[in-house]
Protein backbone atom coordinates (compact mmCIF):
# COMPACT_ATOMS: atom_id res chain seq x y z
CA UNK A 1 0.00 0.00 0.00
CA UNK A 2 1.35 3.35 -0.55
CA UNK A 3 1.80 6.03 1.74
CA UNK A 4 -0.62 8.60 1.07
CA UNK A 5 -1.08 10.52 4.10
CA UNK A 6 0.54 13.57 4.14
CA UNK A 7 -0.20 13.96 0.74
CA UNK A 8 -2.90 16.53 -1.21
CA UNK A 9 -3.94 12.91 -2.59
CA UNK A 10 -4.61 11.80 0.89
CA UNK A 11 -5.68 14.80 2.11
CA UNK A 12 -8.99 14.58 -0.11
CA UNK A 13 -8.78 10.76 0.31
CA UNK A 14 -9.68 11.71 4.56
CA UNK A 15 -12.02 14.78 3.60
CA UNK A 16 -14.01 12.36 1.11
CA UNK A 17 -14.56 9.80 4.04
CA UNK A 18 -15.31 12.27 6.60
CA UNK A 19 -12.38 11.95 8.41
CA UNK A 20 -10.34 15.70 8.85
CA UNK A 21 -6.41 15.74 7.45
CA UNK A 22 -3.95 16.04 9.89
CA UNK A 23 -2.68 20.06 9.74
CA UNK A 24 -0.02 20.76 8.12
CA UNK A 25 3.33 21.08 10.01
CA UNK A 26 4.49 24.41 11.00
CA UNK A 27 7.07 26.03 8.42
CA UNK A 28 10.68 25.35 10.59
CA UNK A 29 14.00 27.22 10.97
CA UNK A 30 17.61 25.76 11.63
CA UNK A 31 17.71 28.45 14.91
CA UNK A 32 16.83 27.95 18.57
CA UNK A 33 13.52 28.97 19.29
CA UNK A 34 15.24 31.56 21.23
CA UNK A 35 15.98 33.68 17.78
CA UNK A 36 14.29 36.20 17.11
CA UNK A 37 15.57 36.38 13.51
CA UNK A 38 17.01 33.41 11.73
CA UNK A 39 19.73 33.53 8.98
CA UNK A 40 20.80 30.27 7.31
CA UNK A 41 23.69 31.44 4.80
CA UNK A 42 24.19 28.27 2.73
CA UNK A 43 20.08 28.79 1.45
CA UNK A 44 20.05 32.47 1.12
CA UNK A 45 17.07 32.54 3.70
CA UNK A 46 15.65 34.37 6.49
CA UNK A 47 13.09 34.07 8.82
CA UNK A 48 11.32 36.31 11.86
CA UNK A 49 10.35 34.05 14.56
CA UNK A 50 8.07 34.66 17.45
CA UNK A 51 9.40 31.90 20.96
CA UNK A 52 10.24 29.58 17.58
CA UNK A 53 7.44 30.06 15.62
CA UNK A 54 7.36 31.61 12.34
CA UNK A 55 6.00 34.96 11.85
CA UNK A 56 7.71 35.96 8.20
CA UNK A 57 9.52 33.66 5.93
CA UNK A 58 11.50 32.24 4.33
CA UNK A 59 12.59 35.51 2.66
CA UNK A 60 15.11 35.33 0.35
CA UNK A 61 18.40 37.21 0.96
CA UNK A 62 22.12 38.43 -0.67
CA UNK A 63 24.48 38.18 1.75
CA UNK A 64 28.11 38.93 1.98
CA UNK A 65 30.70 38.05 -1.22
CA UNK A 66 34.11 36.21 -0.36
CA UNK A 67 36.45 38.33 1.90
CA UNK A 68 33.65 39.82 3.10
CA UNK A 69 31.68 37.01 5.33
CA UNK A 70 28.33 37.79 6.99
CA UNK A 71 29.53 36.05 10.20
CA UNK A 72 27.74 33.13 11.69
CA UNK A 73 26.93 32.77 15.26
CA UNK A 74 24.70 33.99 17.69
CA UNK A 75 24.16 38.23 17.94
CA UNK A 76 21.70 40.64 19.93
CA UNK A 77 20.22 43.41 17.67
CA UNK A 78 22.76 46.35 18.76
CA UNK A 79 20.03 49.43 17.07
CA UNK A 80 18.26 50.36 14.59
CA UNK A 81 18.19 53.27 12.07
CA UNK A 82 15.17 53.65 9.52
CA UNK A 83 17.50 56.34 6.78
CA UNK A 84 20.83 54.77 8.08
CA UNK A 85 23.79 56.65 5.49
CA UNK A 86 27.28 54.83 5.00
CA UNK A 87 29.85 56.75 5.27
CA UNK A 88 32.05 53.58 3.97
CA UNK A 89 30.22 53.40 1.13
CA UNK A 90 28.60 56.47 0.24
CA UNK A 91 24.97 54.91 -0.68
CA UNK A 92 21.75 55.17 1.78
CA UNK A 93 21.14 51.88 3.33
CA UNK A 94 16.93 52.14 4.64
CA UNK A 95 15.53 50.04 7.49
CA UNK A 96 18.66 49.23 8.84
CA UNK A 97 18.70 46.63 11.61
CA UNK A 98 22.55 46.47 13.18
CA UNK A 99 23.49 43.20 14.80
CA UNK A 100 27.35 43.04 15.83
CA UNK A 101 29.46 45.14 17.17
CA UNK A 102 30.98 45.85 13.82
CA UNK A 103 28.26 47.19 11.99
CA UNK A 104 26.63 44.30 10.02
CA UNK A 105 22.65 44.74 9.70
CA UNK A 106 19.84 43.62 7.62
CA UNK A 107 18.38 46.13 5.52
CA UNK A 108 16.94 47.08 2.36
CA UNK A 109 19.40 46.08 -0.82
CA UNK A 110 19.87 44.21 -4.15
CA UNK A 111 18.81 40.41 -3.75
CA UNK A 112 21.13 40.01 -7.06
CA UNK A 113 23.93 41.51 -5.64
CA UNK A 114 26.27 40.05 -2.62
CA UNK A 115 27.18 42.50 0.52
CA UNK A 116 30.28 43.94 2.04
CA UNK A 117 28.52 41.38 5.18
CA UNK A 118 25.30 43.33 5.63
CA UNK A 119 22.11 41.17 4.79
CA UNK A 120 19.96 42.29 1.94
CA UNK A 121 16.16 42.09 1.91
CA UNK A 122 13.59 43.10 -0.41
CA UNK A 123 11.71 46.37 0.10
CA UNK A 124 8.69 44.68 2.27
CA UNK A 125 11.08 42.23 3.64
CA UNK A 126 13.54 45.17 4.98
CA UNK A 127 10.69 47.01 6.40
CA UNK A 128 9.23 43.75 8.43
CA UNK A 129 12.44 42.63 10.00
CA UNK A 130 13.10 46.69 10.84
CA UNK A 131 9.21 47.19 12.49
CA UNK A 132 9.30 43.44 14.51
CA UNK A 133 13.38 43.40 15.94
CA UNK A 134 14.09 45.56 18.93
CA UNK A 135 17.21 46.44 20.67
CA UNK A 136 18.79 43.06 22.26
CA UNK A 137 16.57 40.70 20.50
CA UNK A 138 18.71 37.64 19.37
CA UNK A 139 19.41 37.32 15.63
CA UNK A 140 21.21 33.59 15.28
CA UNK A 141 23.01 33.34 11.82
CA UNK A 142 23.86 29.69 10.61
CA UNK A 143 25.89 27.93 7.86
Amino acid sequence: MRKIIGTAAGAALLGSIGIAAPAARAAETPCSPQAKACLRLHTNQAWLTDNGQVTRGPVPVAVGKPGYETPVGTFKVQYRDIDHYSKAYDAPVPYSVFFTTTGVAFHEGSLREQSHGCVHLSHADAKAFYQALRTGDVVEVVN
